[in-house]
């Protein structure tokens, strides 16, 4: 069996999928508004530039001090309650498409994403994505957060986790990796097809230079307006609402996508 493996954040969604819940956890009492601030200015210059490897850094440092002590139930309950508010209308049409596309061949669809996995869980829930590599921090006996790490999904994490699932049988030759960071190259150097999605300048380089695939993810649909009339489970919604979303967005893209061309 092969897969589709998708990074997240400015890859499926065009924000950081972390920093995107803030308002939400200041709101909730776990941020105050010095760092409320400091985190809508990284978001600004992170989907202007992107990150790189030291800034990856300095983020997991961060937010490993930021959230020591945070109950970690506590985060999963906000992620839970707000998820379709803050993701929904940041989603890549261009990315619903693919995932559904993978899934009708056949493909297992899996985000390898360096954000929390409370967050990327229900997210890969909510668009019907089989299965999350994600970071994992340390949690006590009481359920907070010790302010450790227990994996890192960044950088040669995520092809060594690949590389875990390639030893139960997964085929990396015939699979598919998509991200938007020259971080990721050891994930898009463990498969077979690789693609570069909206590529920082040196993700971009070393694509050309090895005749890599490059899209340009840029239409960011509102699935609440898409689904506004598919009834759907709560709290999230099931794969073939969102594959009714895609098939409503699906001339668009090819319509923008024959532009380009």
């Amino acid at each position: 069996m092969d897969a589709a493996f998708f990074d997240l954040d400015k890859t499926i969604i065009a924000k950081s999928s972390t920093l995107a819940f803030r308002r939400h956890m200041y709101k909730a009492g776990l941020l105050n508004r010095r760092t409320l601030l400091r985190m809508a200015v990284a978001q600004f210059f992170y989907v202007l530039f992107g990150a790189d490897h030291s800034q990856m850094e300095r983020v997991r440092e961060a937010l490993m001090a930021l959230i020591k002590g945070w109950d970690s139930r506590q985060l999963k309950e906000i992620v839970a309650e707000t998820l379709e508010d803050v993701v929904a209308p940041l989603v890549y049409a261009e990315a619903l498409f693919l995932i559904d596309e993978h899934h009708r061949e056949g493909r297992k669809v899996i985000i390898v994403s360096s954000s929390p996995t409370e967050i990327v869980e229900p997210l890969a829930h909510y668009l019907g994505v089989d299965d999350v590599i994600a970071t994992r921090a340390g949690v006590d006996e009481r359920g907070l957060y010790t302010g450790e790490l227990e994996f890192y999904a960044y950088g040669p994490t995520k092809a060594e986790a690949l590389q875990e699932l390639a030893a139960n049988g997964l085929d990396l030759s015939a699979s598919y990796a998509y991200s938007d960071s020259h971080t990721d190259l050891p994930l898009l150097e463990a498969v077979g097809n690789p693609v570069a999605v909206n590529p920082d300048r040196e993700l971009r380089k070393v694509a050309e230079e090895r005749d890599w695939p490059i899209r340009e993810f840029d239409l960011a649909v509102d699935l609440r307006t898409r689904l506004a009339d598919i009834p759907k489970p709560d709290p999230v919604i099931s794969g073939a609402a969102v594959a009714t979303a895609i098939a409503a967005v699906l001339a668009v893209v090819l319509l923008r996508s024959r532009r380009k061309t």
